[in-house]
């Protein structure tokens, strides 16, 4: 089978560019062997003495030989990490954030990958259903670890119900085999009131504490529930009380398993906390944050970056009045915060933005839309310097937002300064010397 990777950028000064390999040239294969993503690419490049057989934008094929440090890079970037194409869900999950999205916004947001390699490349979470022997005998041999595995139940037949899929209440096995193997894995839950809660959670933890010290971490995140929810299964959000449970639930464990190991190994989502209103876990207890990027932990980081930026703090000579935007839930953590901080001639005003994109019971920053901020600012009265906005909310790596509106489009509607913090020291900064 012939792969084709296909190349969007050379780095300058660099073996790519000296070869005069340009954007748009496809990798076909290294050495006489196809490479069907960058792992096997990495590998191959291993070796001191390389032939590439590259396709050129002109359609023409070429052989290019060359000596290179074991070690050495060629500089070059792809369209993809994987050069077969991306393995797609085979679920029809009860809680698909995908499936509750509206109609028209840019076609990567339809996209649900369960692609092993994104997995191990990037942290992207797999349910495992589409794995067959060759993926798994892959995984062992190049021993791909850790992987992001979405479990939300062990119990086999609940599994099958919440994902719609037959394939999918062999879980267990599976993760037996990869540990198995030698393979470290990081978990996670969808919570999802009434069917995998309460003792069903209890379950699952269990079966999955059993798996220590393989399995590294499971993150329990509450299930999200937009307004495009026509043709999903009926779901409930979760009270105060019911998040309070959790919390009490999940607690329990976490003292176990810090006796057992000095580490919590299970850890929520901050939504839980801040819907029960109870306290935010201490940064120790996050045992280095291992499921940050998955929203575990976000609040207790922040406040630790918030407590250890330093920043020279001078004021200002007229009056500024900074409006810092968050979603909902976050007006909690940050009101209080900004309060505290004094800059001599500086108004800062937090706007916890509703979520009328998505709806109310949407309420986390990351999911906020440019539409949304418009929407409230334009509504409040009183005078305005600037606006920060969450980084957080912005695609990564890109200066757009889930409606695809910019920051920029933000700063000419409103007529004024728009500016990103990304980190609590970008926030501090920009308050103490807005200009």
């Amino acid at each position: 089978m012939t792969y084709k990777g296909i190349i969007s950028n050379i780095k300058p000064d660099s073996i790519g560019a000296e070869l005069g390999l340009v954007p748009g040239d496809r990798l076909l294969a290294v050495n006489g062997e196809p490479v069907q993503d960058i792992i096997d690419l990495s590998f191959a490049l291993a070796e001191e003495e390389i032939e590439l057989l590259v396709e050129r934008v002109s359609g023409e094929q070429e052989v290019i030989a060359f000596e290179k440090d074991y070690d050495e890079e060629l500089g070059l970037e792809f369209e993809s990490a994987v050069f077969d194409k991306v393995r797609h869900c085979a679920n029809k999950c009860i809680f698909c954030f995908v499936d509750q999205m509206p109609s028209g916004l840019r076609e990567s947001l339809y996209v649900k990958d369960d692609d092993y390699r994104l997995s191990f490349l990037y942290g992207n979470f797999i349910t495992l259903t589409n794995l067959n022997t060759h993926d798994l005998s892959r995984i062992a041999r190049l021993h791909l670890s850790p992987l992001y595995i979405s479990v939300h139940t062990t119990n086999s037949e609940l599994r099958k119900q919440m994902l719609n899929n037959k394939q999918a209440g062999i879980i267990m096995d599976q993760l037996k085999q990869l540990t198995d193997y030698g393979i470290e894995l990081h978990t996670q839950i969808v919570l999802c009131p009434g069917f995998n809660d309460g003792k069903e959670l209890e379950k699952t933890i269990q079966d999955l504490y059993s798996l220590r010290p393989s399995v590294l971490s499971l993150a329990i995140v509450p299930v999200g529930l937009t307004r495009f929810r026509d043709n999903c299964e009926p779901l409930d959000k979760f009270s105060a009380s019911a998040a309070g449970e959790v919390i009490e639930l999940v607690h329990k464990w976490q003292e176990k398993s810090r006796r057992d190991s000095g580490e919590s190994f299970v850890y929520l989502a901050d939504e839980f906390y801040l819907s029960a209103s109870k306290e935010i876990p201490s940064y120790e207890f996050y045992d280095g944050f291992p499921q940050l990027e998955n929203g575990i932990g976000l609040i207790r980081s922040f406040l630790a970056d918030w407590e250890q930026a330093e920043v020279p703090i001078s004021g200002y000579s007229e009056t500024h009045y900074i409006d810092v935007v968050c979603g909902v839930s976050a007006e909690k953590i940050l009101a209080p915060l900004l309060a505290d901080f004094h800059v001599p001639n500086l108004v800062i005003r937090v706007i916890a933005a509703p979520n009328n994109f998505f709806g109310k019971n949407i309420t986390v920053t990351g999911l906020l839309t440019g539409g949304d901020i418009i929407s409230v600012l334009q509504k409040l009265p009183g005078k305005r310097s600037g606006i920060i906005i969450p980084g957080v909310a912005l695609r990564k790596g890109e200066q757009v937002f889930l409606d695809d509106m910019t920051p920029g489009e933000i700063a000419a509607k409103l007529e004024v300064p728009v500016r990103t913090a990304y980190f609590a020291q970008d926030l501090k900064q920009l308050l103490a010397a807005w200009r």
